[in-house]
């Protein structure tokens, strides 16, 4: 026993020493990034002593910011300070964009490789957690015939667990482009900014179901735009067939089109306007945060809504657009909205300032949610 004692003591003297040694070696030391202080200023750090070139993207503030690379490799830059939200960001390295290993908080997208940072504020945002009952966020799955299994991420409110004969309102909440069905959460914030605005009284307990967008394998990511006409037709085929049957066998959801809602950003945007305008039987409250949308498209992806403007307006309780003012979408969601105006079909708007960000998005769901399930 004495010699595994003094066995056990050696080992734990040589990881010591060891440690200690590469601890003082260039490059070896620990750092923190991003550390965010209490000024609202943040520091970025990479370790690549070999880089001929580190910048920083984030979008609170616009072009890449040159980094400066210390003796031990590392590679950092200050900035701010910044207005609190939330931000994606990311590093590029001799020109590839790589994601900031020192942060666990991975934003989720097929198409780009980035970060994720909060800045906090002294008084509580829309999307801050607070102390309030919260909702649920569950991981699931459904069977598609012609997709194989797909991933689901649904939000119930606070009380639905124990509310076992009370039925619920849905709304379906579509991702943009290359976003993912976690996209909504981890950065949107959804289930947060629900859970505030029902402890608040001011919008209904609802279910949120947030899909994958993307109809894989017959659509390839080369594809596009999740508002390709292509993806467009397998999409609602898939959402009609076996995502609503999914949730209204799972969940406690109440019927009709007065309860169910559809929104989405970017490429998600337009396809909810597609899915939502052209199934009226399905949805009464349809929802475009700066939809990807084609001018040369309106009447073919409008056709059931332009038919009969005035039975879209009787069926419709909410058709409701929200948009940067610096977005690249805004001039054709204008064009659109003029259209809607010839054909007299109601909507309501919400515009505001920036461009094609999430940090838009959490405004503009908090914008729309107040305004669902109005009896």
């Amino acid at each position: 026993m004495r010699n595994i004692n003094k066995s056990v003591i050696y080992t734990l003297i040589f990881f010591f020493i060891a440690s200690s040694v590469m601890s003082g070696q260039p490059g070896m030391q620990n750092f923190i990034s991003p550390e965010v202080k209490k000024d609202r200023t943040v520091t970025f750090r990479f370790r690549a002593p070999n880089a001929k070139d580190v910048k920083l993207s984030t979008q609170f503030i616009n072009g890449q910011q040159a980094m400066t690379k210390d003796a031990n490799g590392i590679w950092s830059i200050t900035l701010g300070p910044v207005e609190p939200d939330i931000y994606p960001y990311c590093f590029v390295v001799d020109g590839i964009q790589v994601a900031d290993p020192k942060n666990t908080w991975i934003f989720p997208n097929e198409g780009f490789q980035n970060s994720v940072i909060e800045i906090p504020d002294a008084t509580p945002k829309a999307y801050s957690i607070q102390n309030i009952p919260h909702g649920t966020v569950s991981y699931r799955y459904y069977y598609s015939n012609e997709l194989g299994t797909r991933p689901l991420v649904i939000y119930t409110p606070p009380g639905y667990e124990e509310s076992v004969n009370e039925k619920y309102p849905v709304f379906f909440l579509l991702h943009g482009s290359s976003d993912t069905e976690e996209t909504w959460t981890k950065v949107g914030r959804a289930n947060i900014i629900l859970d505030n605005l029902i402890a608040q009284g001011k919008a209904k307990p609802m279910i949120i179901v947030m899909p994958y967008g993307r109809a894989f394998p017959v659509i390839t990511k080369e594809s596009g735009s999740l508002r390709t006409w292509e993806n467009l037709q397998e999409f609602q085929k898939d959402f009609k067939n076996y995502i609503v049957p999914f949730v209204e066998k799972n969940y406690r959801v109440k019927p009709g089109p007065e309860n169910k809602a559809i929104a989405g950003f970017s490429g998600g945007g337009g396809t909810s306007l597609y899915i939502g305008l052209g199934n009226p039987d399905l949805f009464a409250y349809v929802c475009g945060y700066a939809p990807g949308m084609v001018q040369a498209e309106f009447e073919r992806n409008n056709a059931v809504p332009f038919a009969d403007p005035a039975l879209t307006n009787k069926r419709l309780k909410l058709l409701y657009f929200a948009c940067g003012k610096e977005d690249p979408t805004y001039g054709t969601l204008q064009q659109y909205i003029k259209v809607l105006d010839e054909k007299k079909i109601k909507y309501q708007t919400f515009f505001t300032t920036g461009g094609h960000t999430w940090m838009n998005c959490k405004k503009f769901l908090n914008e729309t949610a107040p305004l669902l399930f109005k009896d």
